[in-house]
C-alpha cells in the first residue's frame, strides 16, 4: 500500500538516510508544546519528499476533543508561526477555507472561514465606532468544492485575488495523515501552498505563489487516514464533530491574532 499523507514530517520519517539530502529537520519545545520544522532546501529534497521547497511546521497539541481552552500557549505558538511565515510588511490578506461543510471531516476550512474577523469593508467606520486601533484589511471566503460549485478551487481563489489584491493568502484545509499520533492532534503550517485532495488521492490544481501571484500560507489539521491494509477506505475519529469545531475555533483565533496584532485575543472572542 502506498503511503498517503499531507504531513511533511510523516513523509520524512519514511525516507532512508541517503534520501534525506536537501531536507533539514529542527525540533524544539515551547512550554509543553512540541514543534518540528521540516525545511526542504533544494531540488533533491523536493524530489525525495514529493513536496515543494519551503518550510513545514508540525505542532503537536493535546487532542482537540479533549481540550476546549483557546487562550493558552497553543494560541501563542500558532500565532507566532503564522507571523513568521507571512511576508514581511504584509498588510492586506485573503483567508480561504477549503472543503465541504456538509462532510464533517472536510468541514474545517469552511467553519474556520466563518470565524475570521473580516475587515476589508470597514473603511475606518468600525475602528472609530468601537474605539479600535487601525485594522489591516482582511477578506475571507469559503470556496466549497468542485462537485458543489463546478469551479476549481484554484480558479475561484485566483479570480478573487485579482480583484482584492491581497499581500498574502492564508488557506485552511483538512489534511490526511498516516499515523494515529497525528490524527486530530497536530497542526501543519507551511509557506508552500497546497494541492487540495492530494492526501486522499483526489488531486486538484495546486494553489501557491506561482498560480496566485502572491505568497500563500497554509494551515491544516489531519482529520482522516487510510485504513490499515486497505487503501480503498479512510477512517476518521468517532468524535470528529468536536475535533473539527474546536480546531476551527483555535485556528481562526490564531489567524485573527496574527493578522490584527494590535488587538487582544479577548477582543476577537467578544466580537464573535
Amino acid at each position: 500500500m502506498s503511503i498517503r499523507t499531507d504531513i511533511a514530517l510523516e513523509k520524512h520519517g519514511f525516507l532512508t538516510k541517503k534520501h534525506r539530502n536537501g531536507v533539514k529537520v529542527d525540533k524544539w519545545k515551547k512550554n509543553n508544546i512540541k514543534i518540528v520544522r521540516v525545511k526542504i532546501e533544494n531540488p533533491d529534497g523536493e524530489k525525495s519528499m514529493g513536496k515543494p521547497i519551503g518550510k513545514y511546521y508540525t505542532v503537536d497539541l493535546p487532542e482537540f476533543s479533549h481540550e476546549s481552552e483557546l487562550l493558552d500557549i497553543r494560541l501563542t505558538v500558532l500565532t507566532d508561526i503564522i507571523k513568521e511565515l507571512l511576508p514581511e510588511n504584509s498588510k492586506s490578506f485573503l483567508v480561504a477555507g477549503l472543503g465541504n461543510e456538509n462532510i464533517t471531516p472536510d468541514a474545517l476550512g469552511p467553519l474556520c472561514a466563518k470565524k475570521i474577523f473580516s475587515t476589508r469593508h470597514f473603511e475606518n467606520f468600525m475602528e472609530l465606532k468601537q474605539n479600535l486601533p487601525e485594522l489591516n484589511p482582511v477578506a475571507s471566503i469559503s470556496t466549497g468544492v468542485l462537485g458543489q460549485t463546478g469551479i476549481e478551487t484554484s480558479e475561484y481563489i485566483k479570480g478573487i485575488v485579482r480583484f482584492v489584491k491581497p499581500d498574502a493568502v492564508i488557506i485552511i484545509d483538512a489534511l490526511a495523515c498516516c499515523t494515529l499520533s497525528s490524527l486530530g492532534k497536530t497542526v501543519q503550517l507551511s509557506d508552500t501552498g497546497i494541492t487540495p485532495g492530494a492526501g486522499v488521492g483526489n488531486f486538484r490544481k495546486t494553489i501557491d505563489k506561482s498560480t496566485l501571484g502572491v505568497p500563500v500560507v497554509t494551515m491544516g489539521v489531519p482529520t482522516v487516514m487510510d485504513l490499515e491494509k486497505d487503501d480503498n477506505m479512510i477512517v476518521t475519529p468517532k468524535d470528529i464533530d468536536t475535533i473539527i469545531s474546536r480546531a476551527a475555533n483555535l485556528l481562526a483565533l490564531s489567524i485573527n491574532c496574527a493578522l490584527q496584532p494590535k488587538l487582544q485575543p479577548e477582543t476577537f472572542l467578544a466580537l464573535s
